[in-house]
């Protein structure tokens, strides 16, 4: 396995008043293709603005940041963007849906934003609409479904572009025990089928089913456990 993320000295400074708060400080961390990583610790820590790093949402104040062998924090905001869309998936615990758009178009919302041919799109989104059963859902609104139907279209929407990582906050926390058993089954066959998986969670339970855990606390990466 080859490195898919090499993060170097990474650093995140905020200026709260006269405070300056290191949300992230000094991060080393390397993970591999197609690995499944758990990012752990209490509430503040970082974890979230060390996935928001990861997955070009934010820029380091310092550090070095590479991606499938690619420095990325030299890059322009466009072409942030498109790396983005080609080769990272986000699932949040509040699914982000648009609330306006139906289950199929939120689907194919970022295909229509990279220019897919109508075909393409309309095929690819049918497939996963099959896979994750909710045809039958295909034509409704966020708010006509429920809570694992909407977690189910979003990880559609995230895996529609193919891309090579997942990043997922939270992914069950919106959700009751039978619905988060469920999308965690549709997320790590993800990772068996080669996709990085990534993943913020409070829950050790759920942490534990990772490949490797790491623990942040201040900033700083205070344990790295693999199994």
């Amino acid at each position: 396995m080859s490195p898919i993320i090499q993060l170097n000295g990474i650093a995140r400074h905020f200026q709260v008043g006269e405070q300056r708060v290191k949300a992230l400080d000094h991060i080393d961390l390397t993970i591999e293709q197609g690995g499944y990583m758990a990012v752990m610790g209490p509430s503040g820590s970082g974890k979230s603005t060390l996935l928001n790093m990861i997955g070009l949402l934010d820029r380091p104040t310092a550090g070095e940041y590479l991606l499938n062998g690619h420095e990325t924090t030299a890059l322009s905001d466009d072409e942030q963007a498109t790396v983005r869309r080609e080769q990272i998936g986000f699932v949040f615990q509040f699914f982000h849906l648009v609330p306006r758009l139906s289950a199929r178009e939120n689907i194919e919302l970022p295909m229509l934003l990279a220019g897919i041919d109508p075909t393409e799109r309309h095929q690819r989104a049918n497939k996963l609409l099959t896979d994750y059963r909710i045809t039958d859902r295909a034509d409704h609104r966020p708010d006509q479904l429920s809570g694992g139907q909407r977690q189910r279209v979003a990880i559609a929407r995230a895996t529609v572009m193919q891309p090579k990582i997942i990043l997922a906050d939270e992914p069950t926390g919106n959700l009751d025990r039978s619905n988060g058993h469920e999308v965690m089954e549709i997320i790590e066959q993800l990772n068996r089928e080669g996709i990085t998986l990534i993943m913020v969670t409070h829950d050790p339970e759920l942490g534990a089913r990772a490949h490797e855990q790491i623990r942040i606390v201040d900033g700083q990466i205070t344990e790295h456990l693999r199994r």
